[in-house]
């Protein structure tokens, strides 16, 4: 059968068996370091509680189930400009539903979103009677998942990341739509505002950085309550949690071959993001997630050679990043004035550092809301705030807006 570059092709899920098996042998021979200094997590994963997570992993987790589970939603893929493009797709059975992008982050899947893709399709009516009903896409950024591999270099700039998905929303037929991203995807997200204006209702965010990370500390000198404590904690993090990103920004190919070799590495890199970046009223990461989740996150990047690629994928970004932060030490305008485009919202979960007087000095964004639980994986922790707040946003846009 001839395809042409355009074509769209059903996906599904499916694990090789002798993957799978080596994943449980790899794991059951790990090679573990002595014990570590302390029982905290200040110098890292403590050993306990990693061998307990990766144990579980080889002896208990269930992947075929979790791949039958995600394997419900419609999954396809298409080419854009060379590089195989993963999506979810689920419209809604509504007439009058709304297109949603929906763009995850780093290091995660468009399945962070599996939870809430029910909800926003086939919505039950709100207090008020009614619900916005969405129809859902959600691909995976290139050099993650099923996005994979990367067909080259510069997929890590997201203005090039935001063409394709523009492109892959034409494809699909929707001529206008909203867009929603966390994370990385939170800047693909405000980029496609740039790239397709006139295709794009509004621009949700969450899990957004309120200034560079390598870029100077936040003053504080202005801020009270909760600003002044995110704007702290953002501080904290410049210092002694950004270890990761200065690892992908730099030497992503050295820190390759561990994530390539060893599931426990990944395992470990990811394990403490979810433990950093959730909700700080639990504990412990697969008590913030279902563990069953936060594996099923693991595994996708295992079993994909995704822990590599999307570290690559992050050194090219943070490299548009220091760009922009140069440029505005130089004294440009950059990033200093309001911002312009299609209306944009926020949703502060309670473990974002989001800064308001930070990120929009100007009171510019329609949409802000700030909640006390959840974290930077909101569709995996609080499911019923993220689709409240994109509800609230769409009738604010789509209905009030249109």
């Amino acid at each position: 059968m001839n395809t042409t570059a355009n074509d769209i092709r059903s996906f599904r899920i499916d694990i090789d068996d002798a993957a799978v098996d080596d994943l449980r042998h790899r794991l059951r021979r790990t090679r573990w370091p002595s014990a570590s200094v302390g029982d905290g997590w200040e110098r890292g994963v403590p050993a306990d509680y990693l061998r307990g997570l990766a144990d579980y992993w080889a002896e208990g987790f269930d992947w075929r189930g979790q791949e039958e589970r995600l394997n419900r939603l419609d999954q396809f893929a298409t080419d854009v400009d060379g590089q195989v493009v993963h999506f979810v797709h689920v419209r809604s059975s509504h007439d009058d539903a709304v297109p949603l992008l929906m763009i995850h982050g780093w290091p995660s899947t468009p399945f962070e979103f599996a939870d809430v893709i029910g909800p926003l399709t086939e919505p039950a009516s709100g207090d008020d009677g009614r619900r916005t009903p969405f129809h859902v896409v959600a691909p995976s950024l290139p050099g993650y998942g099923f996005s994979t591999p990367l067909a080259g270099a510069g997929w890590g700039n997201l203005f090039r990341v935001a063409q394709a998905f523009a492109e892959l929303m034409e494809r699909l037929g929707y001529e206008r739509y909203l867009v929603h991203g966390t994370d990385a995807g939170a800047g693909v997200a405000g980029l496609l505002g740039m790239v397709a204006p006139d295709r794009v209702i509004g621009v949700h965010m969450t899990g957004t950085a309120p200034a560079m990370p390598f870029g100077p500390p936040i003053d504080t000198a202005s801020l009270t309550g909760a600003d002044r404590e995110r704007a702290e904690r953002f501080n904290a993090a410049q210092q002694d949690a950004y270890g990761y990103l200065h690892l992908q920004s730099t030497r992503p190919q050295t820190l390759a071959y561990a994530l390539a070799d060893s599931p426990v590495a990944q395992l470990a890199w990811i394990a403490e993001k979810f433990h950093e970046w959730t909700d700080p009223a639990h504990e412990l990461p697969d008590e913030a997630v279902d563990r069953d989740a936060l594996l099923t996150a693991v595994s996708i990047a295992w079993f994909t050679g995704a822990g590599g690629s999307s570290a690559h994928a992050t050194y090219e970004g943070m490299q548009v990043y220091r760009q922009m932060a140069a440029a505005q030490g130089q004294g440009t305008d950059a990033g200093s004035e309001a911002p312009s485009g299609p209306p944009t919202g926020v949703a502060v979960f309670a473990a974002d550092n989001t800064v308001r007087s930070v990120l929009d000095p100007a009171h510019a964004m329609v949409h802000w809301n700030e909640y006390d639980r959840g974290g930077h994986f909101p569709g995996m922790e609080t499911p019923d705030l993220l689709v409240a707040d994109l509800d609230a946003f769409a009738r604010l846009v789509v209905v009030d807006g249109e």
